[in-house]
């Protein structure tokens, strides 16, 4: 895993927002997949950091990010 800078605008990689995030909460989290990678970012600061992620790391966490909160 990365963390990066968005070096350009990614408004053409197709960014697809949470379905756990609305227009006024706090965690907006949005996904984008280029070239066998996954790019994660805060919605909320578009231009800032992102995460790389290979794939099978991507594969691994979901499990995780979709299990029923307690």
């Amino acid at each position: 895993m990365t963390s990066n800078p968005a070096d350009q605008k990614d408004t053409d990689l197709g960014w697809i927002k949470s379905s756990y995030s609305t227009s006024d909460g706090p965690s907006c989290v949005e996904v984008a997949t280029i070239l066998g990678t996954i790019l994660i970012r805060d919605s909320k600061n578009p231009d800032g950091p992102r995460l790389t992620l290979a794939p099978t790391t991507w594969t691994a966490f979901l499990p995780y990010a979709t299990a029923p909160r307690r």
